[in-house]
């Protein structure tokens, strides 16, 4: 009885072990009842009527708004922003590498930062509308950032060079993947 029970014993702890216990996600209270904090839920179970003062949560701070692009000005970080003179490059699906086609692009900014070193460049990256809104602004990220490493390879100083990711915000939907190949870009926009 013993060696038996010495052998059942772990095969029982090892079968409780891996199989964990499952957590069940919170019910949510599908008749607009109030939760503990008082925050209800709609009728679709999404939490609402939470205090929407964002400002005094632990951690968040508020956003400079030197740091944001002024539409108004057309200016970024106080700079006066000048668009069309460098050419965007553009990218294959879901693809952030530079292509052998599009290096001279990126060598024109080299070369224009190195003739006009007051100036800088700011690289904005945007995607198609296939995927996911976080997925496109990771990957405009990507590629933004792509474009600045290459220029570094060109031997241009960085410091003087800012990335930002659009994402798909700005991308023309219902088109197909080959029509929306103007929307797989980075724009560099001279910062003055």
């Amino acid at each position: 009885m013993f060696k038996l029970l010495r052998i059942s014993l772990p095969l029982i702890l090892a079968v409780f072990a891996l199989t964990g216990c499952r957590t069940q996600p919170p019910t949510p209270i599908s008749d607009g009842g109030l939760s503990a904090d008082g925050a209800g839920y709609n009728s679709d179970g999404i939490l609402s009527g939470m205090d929407s003062d964002w400002s005094t949560a632990d951690g968040l701070e508020p956003r400079d708004d030197d740091a944001a692009i002024n539409a108004e000005d057309n200016t970024y970080n106080g700079r006066p922003m000048v668009r069309g003179v460098l050419q965007n490059v553009y990218f294959g699906f879901d693809e952030f590498s530079i292509s052998a086609t599009e290096r001279f692009k990126l060598q024109a900014a080299a070369d224009h930062l190195a003739a006009n070193p007051s100036d800088g460049l700011l690289i904005e990256g945007y995607c198609d509308y296939y995927g996911t809104e976080d997925y496109n602004l990771a990957l405009g990220d990507r590629r933004a950032n792509s474009a600045r490493d290459y220029l570094a390879t060109l031997g241009t100083d960085t410091s003087a060079v800012d990335t930002l990711s659009k994402g798909s915000l700005e991308a023309t939907t219902g088109i197909s993947k080959s029509e929306s190949g103007k929307d797989r870009r980075v724009e560099l926009i001279i910062l003055k």
